[in-house]
């Protein structure tokens, strides 16, 4: 399970920001999570409590913003929302992801 590590690895980066800014309390950790990133949002919501006991994160709210897989065919042109990530829906071409792999802190709300 690599929510396990991202869910450290994110608790780390807002420690070392509050030790950069010098806010003392994370409120709200809002993410964006792609729909084909391959991030259990239920994982993550599930792990932070104990990742973030004891931390300036303790007792803030994730909020996990789900970002569509949007993918663009080479062969016919078309562009919109992904169900599948391997061939066009319309005509079975080629086809480039352009969102919905994505990953980020979109904001903190701090104090």
């Amino acid at each position: 399970m690599h929510e396990l590590a991202t869910t450290q690895s994110l608790v780390k980066l807002c420690v070392e920001a509050a030790d950069r800014e010098g806010f003392k309390k994370v409120k709200e950790i809002r993410l964006h999570i792609g729909a084909f990133s391959g991030i259990e949002p239920g994982y993550l919501r599930e792990f932070f409590p104990y990742v973030s006991k004891d931390t300036v994160c303790e007792d803030a709210e994730l909020v996990c913003e789900i970002v569509p897989g949007v993918l663009r065919c080479y062969d016919c042109g078309y562009e919109g929302v992904a169900e599948k990530i391997y061939e066009c829906p319309r005509c079975g071409g080629a086809i480039k992801l352009v969102s919905g792999r994505e990953f980020f802190v979109d904001s903190l709300a701090v104090e």
